[in-house]
């Protein structure tokens, strides 16, 4: 007989906040980058760790496109939350370093979450869960 999982609300709210900062940095960030860097045009991006604007560029979208799109359906989570978090921590203090506190406070926000669900894990609504639970139940 098939046990059923109870509900909680740690596991909708875990959902809700990856499905709020995946998409928010998806579209907000992530697609507009995708742009500048496959449209066509001359790159000008800044380049916090000294590899090249194209490169950081590439970074960018690869954290804030690819990486986010796992981050919504929570598959491999945490190796997808890495880059977000790096990211975030190159945002905060290297490139808004100078600038007022509501200036970084955006990448601030989104890194606490991201370390948030790293630490946490994406809860039971996320495919990363299904996999483990598929693969529980093959070795039984």
């Amino acid at each position: 007989m098939k046990s059923v999982e109870k509900f909680t609300f740690n596991d909708l709210g875990l959902l809700i906040l990856r499905l709020f900062l995946g998409l928010t940095m998806l579209f907000a960030h992530g697609l507009g980058k995708w742009g500048r860097l496959f449209g066509g045009g001359e790159i000008q991006f800044r380049d916090p760790l000294g590899v090249g604007d194209t490169t950081s560029l590439g970074l960018a979208v690869f954290a804030e496109v690819i990486c986010s799109i796992l981050l919504v359906f929570g598959l491999m989570t945490r190796w997808a939350l890495l880059p977000l978090i790096i990211t975030m921590l190159v945002a905060t203090f290297i490139v808004h370093s100078a600038d007022p506190f509501g200036v970084m406070e955006k990448a601030m926000l989104y890194g606490v979450g991201y370390i948030t669900i790293f630490l946490t894990g994406p809860g039971k609504y996320s495919v990363d869960y299904y996999l483990k639970n598929k693969r529980a139940v093959v070795k039984s």
